[in-house]
């Protein structure tokens, strides 16, 4: 069958122009992608056909060509096309949801692992008993009623005072990357562009990609974003910046005072751009951090996550920010769930105001501190440098970032891939966790020996 243009079905089960249009019997855009949807979900139309172009298939529904376009970015939208450039679109299969592929994927080079650095999860041996905190939760006020409460009382009152700056709206989520997967879904639509920090946490890259907004990469030094580069990538008309305000993962700064002021005073000039700050471990960072809020709190939010510190299973961070921007979320969460269970908010306002558990949450970041440090050192002594002040974590240069995966995983050692964290990778890391380290020195030695060795490999080592 040939279609108007003179094009005959295609050998990759393609279907011709006309032959899809006479499939299509709404011609809107929502017509359109229903319409595809259908085709591809029954298979009719199968993964790695054709389609036509948008203009020829305008062309032949007698529309226009942004009406096509529209329903095209529905079905990217929904993975269920690919759009090659030049060469056109093609089917990739049924709709799918969209997986984080920097969280999923972890080097596997091996299957008799012993050591594992890739995961900067807390010390369970570190992490305040939870059984006072849980039964004191369990005492909240509302406890099994239904109404939705964005923040108890109890928790306000433990986090209030804490804060770099005094926001006009709070609210409980289950955990940082859940309030910060909120507040972008509240924000942003798909196309949007975000200002992210390069590098930055792999799993605030997976949260944009699924949101399908267009990530801008911000230079960084050590001292966090600089502002001629957060300036440079303002003229890419971005809705939001997004970066970590302390223990910066994978880097460890934290930002100065100064630096703060510097950034809120370039953003001053861009009153369409909201902030949103990660403050990925809370309580363990050894730095206060300074905020953009403090000079933004109309537009900024800051995010703080209390799951490394008083322990996974809480699942809880705390929002504050602006009330419009609060308010969409909160609204967002009322489609689910509807709020943080009462219960982990008061076991956690419990530690938070106990003074026995705020002891031990800053020995804790201080035997993080002394993990990190003294691993730090010791690759610092072997002509390898690392930079992080702070954090679980070390951010570190490697001449070839496969090789050294392959050199650490052949002796048992798993570590993250360091593009996973990168918008540009232009310089070879690898992101090694220290908030599990054995503190015997001379393990510790054989970990920083280790890891030197694999900061050398290269290619050529490896035939």
């Amino acid at each position: 069958m040939r279609d108007g243009n003179g094009r005959a079905d295609g050998p990759d089960g393609s279907w011709s122009t006309s032959r899809l249009a006479g499939h299509i019997k709404d011609p809107s855009a929502r017509g359109i992608a229903v319409a595809m949807t259908d085709l591809i979900r029954s298979g009719e139309l199968a993964p790695g056909s054709s389609l036509p172009t948008v203009r020829a298939l305008a062309g032949e529904l007698a529309v226009s060509p942004s009406t096509v376009a529209e329903a095209w970015a529905v079905l990217r939208r929904h993975r269920m096309i690919t759009t090659l450039g030049r060469r056109g679109s093609v089917v990739s299969g049924p709709p799918s949801v969209p997986h984080p592929v920097r969280y999923e994927r972890v080097g596997d080079f091996g299957t008799h692992l012993t050591l594992d650095l890739a995961v900067a999860a807390p010390d369970p041996a570190l992490l305040p008993p939870p059984g006072d905190a849980l039964l004191a939760g369990a005492r909240t006020p509302l406890l099994n009623d239904y109404s939705r409460t964005a923040i108890t009382d109890g928790l306000l009152d433990a986090v209030r005072g804490t804060w770099p700056f005094a926001p006009e709206a709070w609210m409980a989520v289950d955990g940082g990357y859940a309030g910060v997967q909120l507040l972008c879904q509240a924000l942003i639509v798909p196309g949007d562009r975000v200002m992210v920090e390069d590098p930055t946490a792999a799993r605030l890259l997976d949260i944009l990609e699924a949101l399908d907004a267009q990530v801008v990469p911000v230079a960084c030094d050590a001292e966090g974003p600089r502002t001629d580069a957060l300036a440079h990538a303002l003229g890419q008309r971005p809705a939001l910046f997004l970066h970590q305000s302390r223990a910066q993962a994978p880097c460890g700064w934290t930002l100065s005072g100064q630096r703060a002021a510097a950034l809120a005073a370039v953003l001053e000039d861009a009153p369409n751009v909201t902030v949103i700050e990660d403050d990925g471990i809370g309580p363990l960072a050894t730095l206060p951090g300074a905020s953009i809020g403090t000079h933004l709190p109309q537009r900024t939010a800051l995010v703080r996550s209390y799951s490394k510190a008083y322990g996974p299973d809480l699942r809880l961070a705390v929002v504050g920010g602006p009330g419009e921007l609060v308010e969409r979320a909160r609204v967002l969460r009322t489609f689910g769930s509807g709020w943080t269970s009462r219960i982990l908010q008061d076991a956690l306002a419990h530690l938070l105001t106990d003074a026995a558990t705020t002891r031990r949450v800053q020995e804790a970041a201080e035997r993080y501190g002394l993990r990190r440090g003294a691993l730090a050192e010791r690759l610092a002594g072997l002509g390898v440098p690392t930079l992080n002040r702070d954090g679980l974590m070390l951010w570190v240069p490697v001449a070839d970032e496969t090789s050294a995966l392959v050199t650490l995983a052949a002796r048992g050692v798993t570590v993250s891939p360091g593009g996973r964290f990168c918008v540009s990778y232009s310089q070879p890391h690898i992101r090694v966790a220290t908030s599990r380290l054995s503190e015997d020195p001379a393990t510790l030695d054989d970990t920083a020996a280790l890891l030197a060795l694999a900061a050398a490999a290269t290619a050529d080592h490896l035939r």
